[in-house]
């Protein structure tokens, strides 16, 4: 589990977070949605370290009992980045490396494990995600968008995460691929009871896996909940970003308007 205590993060006096609190919480899909500007991406950079908050508390379960990220020192921070998998928008792959050798990768920069050992993980997680050993030799550039975010997480996975961190997992893909994708994570988190975090405005990826999700509107909490919730909710900002859809309207009115079966 994370635990995000009122932390507050600000740019040139610009507040970005305002006092934020909520749980991430462990074998299932946590999901941060909200519109552009909202201070979702800040949340999760936070989350990861990669921004300083100016206050509050960011606390993380690790294999020592729970630390807060706002008072480790730097060789506390990586190795809690030990425990953390990446998925980045653009999958991020290296271009000059093959699929195996991407997946490998952070086993060489992470792992004590022999060359034997990394490339039997690598092979394991291309297979777990479903990648025709025929592409293993395959460099990125010679295969499709969708395998490219298979391999990402395949990467994202070697190190057998504690957490795992994804950035508009289906930016760039078509609908059928994004259900795969959204399927993928949400299998991989429940089998391996991994704390997922994911960064969406992908309404179908929000009412597919958001088993729980945390609404952020001008850099407050205005949410949280699951995908079950979301129809009955009478929150104004939440009905205001889920269903400026006409098709999500129309569903939801279907849903309100069903009598009661006897």
């Amino acid at each position: 589990m994370i635990q995000v205590k009122d932390i507050v993060k600000s740019f040139e006096g610009n507040v970005v977070l305002d006092h934020v609190s909520a749980d991430f919480e462990d074998g299932k899909v946590n999901m941060i949605i909200g519109q552009s500007g909202s201070g979702k991406t800040v949340l999760m950079k936070s989350m990861i370290g990669l921004h300083t908050i100016d206050a509050g508390q960011i606390i993380f379960d690790t294999r020592n009992g729970q630390e807060n990220l706002a008072t480790m020192r730097e060789k506390e921070v990586r190795m809690l980045h030990r425990e953390v998998g990446m998925l980045f928008q653009g999958a991020a792959l290296f271009d000059s490396m093959t699929v195996q050798e991407n997946v490998m990768y952070p086993l060489e920069m992470f792992s004590d494990m022999s060359h034997e050992q990394m490339v039997e993980r690598a092979r394991f997680c291309l297979q777990r995600v479903d990648m025709p050993e025929r592409a293993f030799s395959l460099m990125p550039s010679e295969i499709s968008g969708g395998m490219q975010k298979r391999v990402a997480i395949a990467r994202a996975i070697a190190l057998n995460p504690r957490y795992l961190f994804c950035d508009e997992p289906n930016s760039g893909l078509d609908p059928k691929t994004s259900l795969v994708i959204d399927q993928l994570i949400q299998d991989i988190t429940q089998e391996y009871g991994i704390c997922t975090i994911v960064n969406s405005h992908d309404m179908n990826s929000i009412m597919e896996i958001g088993d729980n999700i945390i609404l952020l509107k001008n850099g407050k909490k205005e949410w949280q909940g699951s995908r079950f919730e979301i129809f009955d909710s009478d929150n104004e900002s939440l009905n205001d970003f889920v269903f400026a859809s006409d098709l999500f309207k129309k569903i939801k009115n279907a849903t309100n308007n069903q009598s009661p079966q006897a």
